[in-house]
């Protein structure tokens, strides 16, 4: 077994001499050869604090620095862990059920930099003085956030959300206690009708989650498209087609845009349209679809089901001064059948607070809905 260790140990020594040649070689510039000598380094010196019985320690510690991220893969691993952020290189934070928690984990600002550096590279986005905001998905689905400065104060502000792969069913978010048995069987009913839902809450209120099940309920033989700003969704199903926007390259051109995603989507023969959440004019271009008999859905953030609908009747104001009110209003109230509002409690714990029924009628400039008949069995 010793000497099996001292190889594994050799064998990655030679992947730190590697990783010096081709840093060598390199062609960048002088602060992305300054970087990557720092991170060769760091790389060099923890395998040379590693205990050499250690040799589980040695195996993954070589596979987060070589083939994952680093110092946050084993919290990216670990299922219990929904949210990962750092403030600060030695500010780094979790979430677990809902309950936000510091680590004890210290980076350097060279790491956090180089970990997004290292996560965007394989999806096309790009983070600098002239996009200091990005978005992206990881290769696990986390939706990856990333703030630099001088919009922020000094440091890099990083926030990786993952979703959860256990509550992906509508019963499995009965066992967590989320949904009741009465509400599942009433959204089933409401979804094989072809009706459109809107599903609302704020912030880690568990939308997206909801959203996902609710879909896998979606009969097999219907076609789902869906669009996103970062892929978030992950809809269980037969033929499910998703879409990403996508940022302007550095000439100012390329970017696609949520309304633009929306317009295609309509064009690949969709029986359901998912959009994955609506913030601004694009909600106009998802009521206009939901208006020709397209059944669909989306979330919202809101404090109440009816502050939502409230909001969905504001944002396609964004779109232009030709739209007012006296179109958006009805739409909505003839578009949306089901608003569903999603709460998170003070203990992190998630499930769904009110259903309305949308009627379709319009009264003093306010769409008409109820509760569900279902949120008093």
């Amino acid at each position: 077994m010793g000497n099996r260790i001292v190889s594994m140990k050799n064998a990655v020594d030679s992947v730190v001499d590697a990783m010096r040649i081709r840093l060598l070689a390199s062609d960048r510039d002088e602060d992305a050869r300054a970087l990557a000598a720092h991170e060769v380094r760091l790389f060099a010196e923890k395998f040379g604090e590693i205990a050499p019985t250690d040799e589980e320690g040695i195996v993954s510690a070589a596979l987060a620095e070589l083939t994952g991220f680093g110092a946050l893969q084993p919290l990216l691993d670990d299922p219990t862990i929904e949210e990962i952020w750092i403030n600060a290189p030695n500010r780094v934070f979790i979430a677990r059920a809902g309950v936000a928690e510091q680590l004890s984990l210290e980076l350097s600002d060279h790491q956090v930099r180089h970990l997004v550096e290292r996560m965007l590279s394989s999806t096309g986005r790009r983070v600098d003085a002239a996009s200091p905001f990005v978005d992206a998905s990881l290769p696990d689905g986390s939706r990856l956030h990333v703030v630099i400065p001088d919009i922020t104060s000094r440091h890099w502000s990083v926030n990786i959300r993952k979703f959860s792969r256990s509550l992906t069913s509508v019963a499995a978010l009965i066992a967590r206690g989320s949904l009741t048995e009465p509400m599942a069987n009433y959204l089933r009913d409401r979804l094989a009708q072809g009706a459109n839902i809107l599903v609302s809450g704020a912030t880690h209120a568990g939308k997206t989650t909801l959203l996902n099940a609710l879909l896998a309920e979606v009969g097999s033989h219907e076609r789902i498209v869906t669009v996103e700003e970062t892929f978030e969704l992950n809809i269980v199903g037969r033929d499910v087609v998703g879409m990403q926007c996508r940022q302007a390259n550095l000439e100012g051109t390329g970017e696609v845009t949520l309304r633009r995603l929306i317009k295609e989507a309509l064009r690949m023969r969709p029986d359901r349209l998912v959009v994955g959440e609506v913030r601004e004019a694009e909600s106009l271009d998802l009521l206009i679809a939901l208006n020709s008999g397209m059944p669909g859905a989306c979330t919202i953030h809101g404090n109440s089901a009816r502050d939502a609908l409230t909001k969905l009747c504001t944002l396609p104001l964004l779109a232009g001064r030709n739209i007012d009110a006296s179109f958006v209003v009805p739409t909505v109230a003839s578009c949306i059948d089901v608003v569903v509002h999603c709460e998170r409690s003070s203990d992190g714990h998630r499930r769904v607070a009110e259903i309305l029924e949308v009627t379709g009628e319009v009264e003093s400039g306010r769409v008409v809905a109820r509760p569900a008949e279902v949120m008093s069995a």
